[in-house]
């Protein structure tokens, strides 16, 4: 069964976080989560993502972020 529409208030409610926590504007927010991990294991519905919350995924995307700096 595929959870669409909590997906998209998820994903919604998470690039506002994204924006207000790194001071981006919307559309920046929206294409740093689209082009990480994280969204991509929250299209999967395998993963049950959809039933957590945007605080989450927030943090998710942040060990992400975080992940991706000490490699470089």
């Amino acid at each position: 069964m595929e959870h669409t529409l909590s997906k998209t208030i998820l994903i919604s409610q998470t690039i506002e976080l994204i924006a207000k926590q790194y001071k981006l504007s919307l559309d920046e927010a929206r294409n740093r989560f689209y082009q990480s991990r994280v969204i991509t294991m929250l299209e999967d519905d395998e993963t049950g993502l959809y039933g957590t919350s945007a605080l989450y995924l927030l943090s998710l995307y942040e060990q992400e972020i975080q992940a991706s700096s000490c490699v470089d």
